[in-house]
């Protein structure tokens, strides 16, 4: 009889359990990783009602493995450019709850006599929402396209950037079992600097060489490479001293920004799927009901925490990024639970051994309470605003609004916010790539050089010299390149203002050039003369190859941003999306027209639309052809993919007159790289004063539709064509962004 390893046998018991268990929760209608739980739990040491898992060690080697590819499948919805996009709304909502929680999880842990480790993980499961949970109760409540939720997913990409960061800090704070700031502050800037030039270097390399061999990329192939490269960064992370979940993270965001970013999700998701399961299943295994039940005080005390402390952090946050109180209040409810990066944080603490036994099934107990209570919560939030609108004072409600209008108003785009912002990636960007060149050639080359090179002096300058010829263009990029934007010009034409803190900001990224340059000659160079020599050789390079060092550096930056922007500029990729836009209570969402429909053939203004739901068509998909702003006379035929401006309400009442019926997808929704919602002041740059909205062209200088003007707190939303601008108008402008943009910043 041939052997059967004991891992075979735990692995077809866990995952028979697991479509056992995951068929009924489905049937059920309940989230399927509360099923995985159960079946770990059945199949755990714990109960002996069914047969109990042997090989511990080996399941957690494939739990492991599950986390690598659940933060993979994570990177690949995330992608940087996202996070970017997402904006002040909801990053301050994320900081602010996230920094909340982990107060009120450490002084829980502290006030219950635990101790300060077991209080810190604590404050760390209890920082981050789920995700899957959270999207599961949206897709199933028929809310996905509520402008709340639209805050609430961008709160999600940040929270998923932000317990990557609390993964190494806490795994840092674990090894040195104490609170260093220093060593603590080492650790976040090291994070970043190697978060920044994996992504540089990621973005550089990996698009053009799938670019390259793309026609002879076949489905299995794409997945084999895929996965080679998540392992591979996985293992560069880890000798670089990180988690492997990091290393994963990663590499999926680095992926997300190539034409294959939804190939490789879809030929992943398997994979994920599969060890994911695992990895849940595993959670269960470790939970101890014994444990639960002596520790049910503390279970009912942090439940109790969870719900009531991230529904009030996030809805003060979102209200200080600038969300109306409704907003804001079903923003609080929807967050209201932990889930599988809570795990995580859990797991790490018990891996480490810094965190006692009683907390891992203490955090699985508080997830999958607030996971039943979370579509609750989301369906009471609009009754609970109306309650809290009764019995709040008036004063307060006008001084809430007021703000948001104000915040709003500090959000449109200016010359100054383009102009740091520019300032920030060439700066950073640089900065990151010379002193990853310097230190490699200190630790790697340097050693060689001197190894074979005599005498040492003489090693020393080839090295300084070889690092300078390599590093020459991104000091160029740092010290000389300027922001190409017409915002930058505005800014230094207006002396009287902006002359002073552009000149500093020049200075200081001259001398941090020269400081990052001393990096490299201090390492190789105690002498002052030769410090000195080596100085005035950079200088004298700088100067004399400065052309040939801008031509190199234009080549360099023209393929990075040619890769970064790969993915929108593909022509044949079209994917359904949804916006993240929203100047007051309307936004973007995206809808397919059905066959059944009547008035199918009809022009827009046959269907009059517009006048029956409130809505704006900003653009049809159909086919090949994408038909932005369309006129009045543009028909409308089955299938076509509409984007709609407009309310909740206003979207949900077209919706169902002519939606299709979807899939039921679990997905983040992502934003719509053609179409853009943008906002304007009307001032001495774009000359809009005094001319109506017909009058000035708008429609057809930005292939653009205004669909909203703030003023003096008043809000007009699709406004008549005949009204007239007003000096600080907000307007709001849904079409081409480059062109809605070129208002203020005309090119002369």
């Amino acid at each position: 009889m041939a052997h059967l390893p004991k891992l075979i046998e735990d692995l077809a018991l866990i995952l028979f359990a697991a479509a056992i268990t995951t068929l009924i929760f489905k049937k059920l209608r309940q989230p399927l990783v509360l099923g995985y739980i159960l079946a770990g739990l059945l199949v755990g040491p714990h109960i002996s009602i069914v047969p109990t898992v042997v090989d511990r060690e080996n399941i957690n080697i494939l739990a492991e493995i599950g986390v690598v590819f659940l933060l993979f499948s994570l990177g690949l919805e995330f992608s940087f450019k996202k996070l970017a996009r997402v904006g002040g709304t909801a990053s301050i909502t994320a900081i602010f709850e996230i920094f909340a929680m982990l107060g009120i999880g450490y002084g829980a842990g502290i006030l219950m006599g635990w101790s300060k480790m077991d209080a810190i993980f604590l404050g760390g499961i209890l920082s981050i929402s789920s995700t899957t949970i959270i999207i599961r109760a949206f897709e199933e409540l028929g809310l996905k396209n509520k402008q709340f939720a639209r805050v609430v997913f961008g709160v999600l990409i940040v929270e998923d950037l932000v317990a990557i960061v609390l993964l190494v800090l806490l795994s840092t704070l674990a090894m040195t079992q104490h609170f260093a700031g220093a060593q603590m502050l080492y650790s976040v800037g090291r994070l970043v600097f190697f978060l920044a030039l994996w992504f540089l270097a990621g973005i550089f390399v990996l698009p053009t060489l799938l670019r390259r061999i793309k026609g002879s990329l076949t489905n299995e192939t794409l997945l084999i490479l895929a996965l080679g490269l998540c392992l591979a960064m996985v293992v560069l992370a880890t000798h670089t001293g990180f988690s492997p979940a990091l290393g994963a993270f990663v590499m999926g965001s680095i992926l997300a920004e190539t034409t294959l970013a939804e190939k490789i999700e879809h030929l992943v998701m398997p994979v994920k799927d599969l060890f994911a399961a695992v990895f849940f299943v595993s959670v269960g295994i470790l939970i101890d009901p014994k444990s639960i039940v002596d520790h049910a005080g503390p279970v009912a005390i942090i439940t109790f925490l969870t719900i009531f402390g991230k529904f009030l952090s996030s809805s003060i946050g979102a209200v200080i990024s600038g969300q109306p109180l409704r907003q804001s209040i079903q923003t609080g409810f929807s967050l209201a639970q932990i889930g599988e990066f809570s795990f995580i944080i859990a797991q790490l603490g018990l891996t480490l051994g810094v965190t006692s036994d009683f907390l891992y099934p203490i955090a699985v107990a508080v997830s999958a309470i607030t996971t039943f209570t979370t579509p609750y919560l989301i369906k009471a939030s609009g009754g609970f605003y109306v309650m809290l609108e009764s019995v709040l004072p008036k004063r307060f409600l006008r001084a809430v609004d007021k703000y948001a209008s104000g915040t709003r108003q500090i959000q449109a785009e200016s010359d100054w916010k383009q102009v740091l912002r520019a300032y920030g990636m060439i700066i950073g960007g640089n900065s990151v790539i010379a002193i990853a060149i310097i230190v490699f050639s200190g630790v790697v080359i340097g050693p060689l050089a001197h190894e074979h090179i005599t005498p040492r002096w003489l090693a020393n300058v080839l090295l300084v010299v070889v690092t300078l010829l390599i590093t020459a263009p991104f000091f160029w990029g740092l010290m000389v390149r300027k922001p190409r934007s017409m915002a930058f010009k505005d800014l230094w034409l207006d002396k009287k203002y902006n002359r002073g803190p552009l000149l500093l900001i020049e200075i200081g990224r001259n001398v941090l050039g020269v400081l990052i340059f001393g990096l490299l000659v201090d390492r190789l160079f105690s002498g002052k003369v030769a410090a000195l020599s080596a100085f005035l050789v950079f200088i004298v390079v700088m100067i004399i190859f400065s052309k040939k060092l801008q031509s190199y550096y234009a080549r360099i930056e023209h393929r990075f941003l040619r890769n970064l922007n790969a993915r929108e500029n593909a022509k044949d990729e079209k994917p359904e999306r949804e916006a993240l836009l929203s100047p007051w209570d309307a936004h973007l969402a995206t809808m397919t027209v059905s066959p059944e429909i009547t008035g199918l053939g009809k022009t827009l203004e046959e269907l009059a639309w517009r006048e029956t739901y409130g809505i704006n068509v900003a653009s049809i998909d159909r086919g090949t052809k994408m038909i932005h702003i369309p006129a009045r006379t543009e028909r409308i035929f089955p299938h076509d993919k509409l984007s709609v401006i407009g309310t909740d309400m206003q979207l949900q009442m077209f919706r169902a007159a002519v939606e299709i019926n979807q899939n039921d997808l679990l997905q983040l929704p992502e934003e719509n790289e053609d179409i853009e919602l943008v906002s304007i002041i009307v001032d001495e740059h774009n000359h809009l004063k005094g001319q109506s909205i017909r009058s000035s062209n708008i429609r057809e200088r930005t292939d653009g539709l205004v669909v909203g003007i703030e003023r003096d707190a008043r809000r007009m939303l699709n406004p008549d064509s005949y009204t007239v601008f007003e000096w600080g108008d907000v307007v709001w402008i849904v079409g081409n962004r480059r062109k809605i943009l070129s208002l203020s910043h005309p090119v002369s």
